[in-house]
């Protein structure tokens, strides 16, 4: 990658821009002050025309930051250019060619790497110029060392006899008894046993309940996450958070359980057990708040009708419908997962828009949150709609 590599991204950012202000009518003409709804037509509008997509985290990574220090993904640089009007990343730097710069269509090898192997080879171990030469050992033969010549008639035999060393027989270790000599293994055993039977007191003693979660009027599992708490006597309270579909699990040691479950779509609950006889599983029931629901159900409904009038009428059915379930004063936010921009807050009209927008990318709303008055309007909204990044998890 070079720095001319990063203007040219700058000049596809540039390009990218004017596309879509071709068609489209953004908060904002800058794309880098682009975000929340703007970000979702934009994304729509990228796989209608280039047939790719990029999320919303590497929208923020990219586009919200001028200029950038890194580049993107050769295929999100492909689908950018394809969007802009060009064949490829490769096409549109060639008609945007700097002075006296040359492109070579085929860089198997980046700017990083070279520097990396240059690096490697710095720190080779250097080999010595000249080579030590081996040092010569010449045989120096022993004076009188023809036999021939030596006179053997008068020499006197001097050496000594050996004369056999006894060897010396150590007696057989008087063998210990076994627990004496294992006395402080055993001892140190037994602490462990008891300090793990203290220390795991809980678990050795404790019993698993099994609590199951099912909606009371169509007999199915809830469709919600599910928040539990559990009450505890003298304690702060322990918070669980149940997937739909899936089964809350407790180990506990004591008498009584206090659970608090709450749900976006579900009408809060209390439950108290006496478990000196209660079973092992249990099946509870969870009243639907339909009016949340049918916020939901709104909220995330397809409006794509068979012909032009046919989808308009479904859009204001689905706009009058929101319009009588929300709240004029409604505190509606979309939350985000990034470091850039985490919650937007919405107004009613807004929120309406949103939803009734035919985007693929409703399809991945979730409420957090819901709350209703006293007189059943929804005054109180918090919902995310996750990233493709989230969908490919």
């Amino acid at each position: 990658m070079t720095d001319l590599d990063l203007l040219h991204f700058e000049q596809l950012k540039k390009d990218v821009q004017t596309e879509y202000l071709k068609e489209s009518t953004p908060s904002h003409d800058d794309i880098s002050k682009w975000k929340g709804i703007d970000i979702i037509y934009f994304q729509e509008d990228l796989r209608k025309k280039a047939k790719g997509n990029i999320s919303e985290k590497s929208f923020y990574t990219y586009f919200k930051t001028s200029p950038v220090t890194k580049l993107p993904r050769i295929d999100m640089l492909n689908i950018l250019s394809i969007y802009a009007g060009y064949d490829s990343w490769y096409e549109f730097k060639k008609q945007h060619l700097f002075a006296g710069e040359l492109l070579v269509e085929n860089e198997e090898i980046e700017e990083e790497e070279i520097q990396e192997l240059e690096k490697t080879v710095s720190s080779a171990p250097e080999l010595p110029k000249t080579e030590i030469p081996a040092k010569k050992i010449e045989y120096q033969p022993h004076e009188n060392t023809d036999l021939q010549k030596s006179n053997t008639d008068n020499q006197y035999n001097t050496q000594k006899p050996t004369i056999p060393t006894p060897i010396e027989i150590q007696p057989a270790p008087v063998r210990k008894n076994f627990f004496k000599k294992n006395a402080w293994a055993i001892v140190t055993s037994i602490l462990i046993a008891i300090t793990g039977v203290l220390g795991f007191k809980d678990e050795i003693f404790s019993k698993t309940y099994k609590y199951c979660f099912t909606d009371k009027d169509r007999g199915v599992s809830v469709i919600n996450t599910l928040e539990i708490r559990v009450i505890k006597e003298n304690e702060s309270p322990l918070l669980f958070k149940i997937k739909p579909g899936q089964c809350f699990y407790y180990s506990t040691k004591d008498k009584n359980i206090k659970m608090q479950i709450s749900a976006p779509f579900y009408e809060y609950l209390e439950v108290n057990r006496n478990l000196e006889n209660a079973p092992d599983e249990e099946m509870i029931e969870l009243k639907p708040d339909d009016y949340k629901m049918a916020a939901y159900y709104f909220s995330t409904k397809d409006v794509k009708g068979g012909n032009p009038e046919e989808q308009l009428a479904l859009i204001k059915q689905k706009r009058n419908q929101l319009e009588n379930l929300i709240s004029n004063s409604a505190i509606i936010y979309q939350v985000y997962d990034n470091k850039t921009y985490g919650i937007e807050r919405l107004d009613k009209q807004k929120y309406i828009t949103l939803v009734t927008t035919p985007t693929t990318s409703l399809k991945n709303l979730t409420v957090i949150e819901m709350k209703k008055d006293s007189k059943g309007k929804i005054v109180s909204i918090k919902f995310k709609i996750a990233s493709t990044d989230e969908e490919n998890k």
